[in-house]
């Protein structure tokens, strides 16, 4: 298992302060504060597992040719390099065929291809190929974040559920058994939509390992998702009626970050005001700010909770962000709003998973929409190890 050799920082703190007991010699006046606090966290990260990750493509892979300067390149790509080659699991971690082996990992990736919940554009089902094949782009160090997932915690990708296309039905209890098998093992869930109808199953995978404890749920979309039925059917329109009415899910611990515009049936915004919902606006998030707003999601979704689940959608954000999505809209967040928000709430508390959802490769241009999708995944991981909440043993040592 990896270690964490992160410091906590409270929300905000590392873009102010350096960590305790760090130093670098090119610290100069001329950082600004992040900056300042980047280039001195990289100084303490370790480089021992791309040491070993470099050893491993050089016996699996064979020594490069003759004509190869740098013998740390093997024959065959093995590893991180090149961003271009290789299989796509996401940010090329290894993939794992035996599910059994789902505890020997502090991170677990699964696929939910799914979008038969789809109700106007299709192709969500293609959203865990098209997230795994753009974070092969990204290394796994954030200079911002002063973290390195290779060497703080080990990932695994265990490919896709065998989902059902013409039932929704069976789809939702083949997510809802590998779900809970993961979260049962004590690793992460990261799961990759795949329509927002899956949520409803994600959740109740959840919710029935807490022992009867309480599973809150915080909700970026443009969407309430609240109403029973849609279509005469759970559709993706749907999914937090059905988890609110789990018995250990209170609506009053759901939150939805960046509700608004054209497409809020009406149905479901009944049932978020009889239900007792917290919705927040972007208008109410950017004016409040993204500090304050953060806070009021956790006081919200932690209010004596056990677990807390984070289900984005990446149509929260403005239409110009995520052309590759099913029901785009205009006045979303900026990118640097949702990840500063996103940021804060993994900081806060150590989350019960993650789950992204409506990336519609079909639709998108130049992969910036399942790039979005990657970076919100990165940055979750990112501040839960920064914070010590992840490795989970590490936390509970």
């Amino acid at each position: 298992m990896g270690h964490n050799h992160s410091h906590h920082h409270p929300p905000g703190g590392p873009r102010r302060h350096l960590p305790d007991g760090f130093s670098t010699d090119a610290s100069h006046d001329n950082y600004g504060p992040e900056a300042a606090y980047a280039v001195a966290a990289e100084e303490a990260l370790p480089t021992t597992k791309w040491e070993e990750e470099i050893a491993r493509g050089l016996e699996y892979g064979l020594p490069g040719a003759d004509s190869i300067v740098d013998k740390r390149i093997p024959t065959f790509s093995r590893g991180e390099l090149p961003h271009f080659a290789g299989i796509n699991t996401f940010l090329k971690a290894p993939y794992v065929e035996d599910v059994r082996r789902c505890g020997e990992y502090d991170v677990v990736v699964l696929g939910a291809p799914f979008d038969g919940g789809t109700t106007y554009r299709s192709g969500t089902r293609f959203g865990p190929q098209g997230i795994r094949k753009i974070s092969a782009l990204y290394g796994p160090y954030s200079f911002e974040l002063g973290v390195d997932l290779r060497e703080s915690i080990t990932i695994a990708d265990v490919g896709d559920v065998f989902t059902i296309p013409a039932n929704i039905e069976k789809t939702f209890d083949q997510i809802t058994k590998a779900v809970s098998h993961v979260y049962a093992s004590g690793a992460f869930p990261v799961v990759l939509g795949g329509d927002h109808s899956i949520g409803y199953p994600t959740t109740k995978g959840v919710a029935e390992n807490l022992g009867g404890g309480k599973l809150g749920i915080i909700h970026f979309d443009r969407h309430v998702d609240t109403q029973e039925t849609d279509l005469d059917e759970r559709m993706h329109t749907t999914p937090w009626f059905h988890a609110t009415d789990l018995p250990n899910v209170p609506a009053e611990n759901l939150v939805q970050i960046g509700i608004g515009g054209w497409q809020a049936p009406r149905p479901g915004v009944k049932v978020g005001r009889e239900r007792g919902t917290t919705i927040m606006t972007v208008t109410d998030c950017v004016e409040m700010g993204i500090e304050a707003a953060a806070e009021r999601a956790l006081e919200v979704a932690w209010n004596g909770t056990d677990a807390v689940w984070l289900s984005f959608d990446v149509d929260c954000l403005d239409a110009a962000f995520v052309p590759g999505t099913g029901w785009p809209e205009p006045g979303g967040f900026l990118p640097r709003e949702v990840l500063k928000f996103i940021q804060l709430i993994a900081d806060a508390r150590p989350l019960a998973g993650i789950e992204v959802v409506e990336c519609s490769p079909p639709y998108d241009n130049a992969e910036i929409t399942a790039l979005i999708a990657t970076r919100v995944i990165c940055d979750t991981l990112g501040c839960l190890v920064r914070a010590g909440h992840l490795p989970k043993r590490a936390a509970s040592a």
